[in-house]
């Protein structure tokens, strides 16, 4: 049969077949506002997967309904799972949720806050505890030296 005859539906149940989205071997630690981001996503899920319902659900459209429920199920297990976390103890020390600002030996300056997986985005400043960067940095404290990719960086403040 040529490819031209194969039906449109055969495509559809094919897209529907999605993979869940990995969930991270991890505790799901989160900053407060970790929670309420798990949480709005939790609550767009749900928006998604009544309004995949409403429009005929599988019959109409299964790769609308087969992302909602894949995102469902898995803004539900991180919500189920999130243990909120704030810093505790001293206060010049990195740990989860602080803000660590670093020099490099080229004098370039860096600020990261150390957060949860899901809420993670390099570009604006916030890093999984789980990176190696935030690895290399936990338990340190202001004035310490920490090696970042293999050079040292001096922690100037934590936030």
């Amino acid at each position: 049969m040529a490819v031209a005859f194969t039906r449109e539906e055969d495509y559809e149940s094919q897209a529907a077949n999605l993979p869940d989205r990995p969930v991270s071997p991890h505790p799901n630690l989160v900053t407060a506002t970790g929670l309420a981001a798990i949480e709005a996503e939790l609550a767009a899920a749900r928006a998604a997967y009544s309004a995949a319902q409403e429009h005929g659900g599988i019959a109409q459209d299964r790769t609308a309904m087969a992302r909602a429920t894949r995102d469902l199920r898995y803004w539900a297990a991180r919500r189920a799972n999130a243990q909120l976390t704030e810093p505790t103890g001293d206060p010049d020390k990195v740990l989860f949720g602080r803000t660590v600002e670093f020099e490099r030996q080229d004098g370039r300056r860096q600020a990261f806050r150390i957060t949860g997986e899901d809420e993670a985005d390099p570009a604006h400043g916030s890093v999984s505890y789980v990176s190696p960067l935030a690895a290399a940095l936990l338990g340190k404290q202001v004035g310490d030296e920490a090696r970042v990719n293999g050079a040292a960086v001096e922690i100037t403040a934590v936030r």
